[in-house]
């Protein structure tokens, strides 16, 4: 069973930085294309970029040239940089495969931006 574990979130300024980590907790991270999605409260979990073994990424229009995802395979981490955030960041992000696996849901982390 694979765990997939979150950290990184916070409050933030509008224009600031964040980086988001997840770490997973089995080497078959390494087998899978890998993903960074957000919620928000009354609205449906979104895909915000993804990334894939051989480290090809794609991002969602809202994100383009502000967000960078990345991953470090022999860790078993996968990474978020936000840069440029503003209000409209502000959900709970989440990792997972992508496509994204139901048992593979963490808690996510909580990122808010605001003045």
């Amino acid at each position: 069973q694979v765990q997939l574990v979150e950290s990184g979130g916070g409050l933030v300024q509008p224009g600031g930085s964040l980086r988001l980590t997840c770490v997973a907790s089995a080497s078959i991270f390494r087998l899978l294309a890998m993903g960074w999605y957000r919620q928000v409260p009354g609205k449906q979990r979104e895909l915000v970029a993804g990334i894939t073994l051989g480290g090809r990424t794609n991002y969602a229009d809202f994100v383009k040239g502000r967000f960078t995802i990345s991953r470090e395979n022999a860790k078993n981490t996968v990474f978020l940089q936000m840069n440029s955030l503003k209000p409209e960041d502000t959900a709970v992000y989440y990792c997972n495969a992508a496509p994204p696996r139901n048992e593979y849901w963490g808690q996510g982390t909580q990122v808010t931006v605001s003045s």
